[in-house]
């Protein structure tokens, strides 16, 4: 994700309501998120939807990653002939 320009990527809702589509296409051409205030606060943030996905996608990476350590950890795992016997199962299954 890119970097936020205070100058340029903080909006209040009012102006951000006013052109959406100018708001829209600047996302999309600039890759920058906006963020939107409210009274001078953080409202909500905009990304596109290429941006969206990535960040999903990081997300399910890092949980797999982290189930992963879990279970190592707690010795939820197979030795190798444990695992060729359990891949065996799982095929002979199907």
């Amino acid at each position: 994700m890119s970097n936020i320009s205070v100058s340029n990527d903080i909006i209040p809702i009012g102006e951000f309501k006013l052109s959406l589509s100018k708001w829209f296409n600047n996302i999309q051409n600039t890759g920058h998120p906006l963020v939107i205030t409210q009274n001078g606060k953080p409202a909500g943030v905009l990304i596109s939807p290429s941006e969206y996905d990535g960040l999903v996608d990081k997300k399910l990476f890092i949980n797999s990653i982290e189930k992963g350590l879990s279970d190592a950890a707690s010795g939820n795992t197979y030795n190798i002939k444990e695992l060729k016997a359990e891949l065996k199962k799982r095929r002979d299954s199907r």
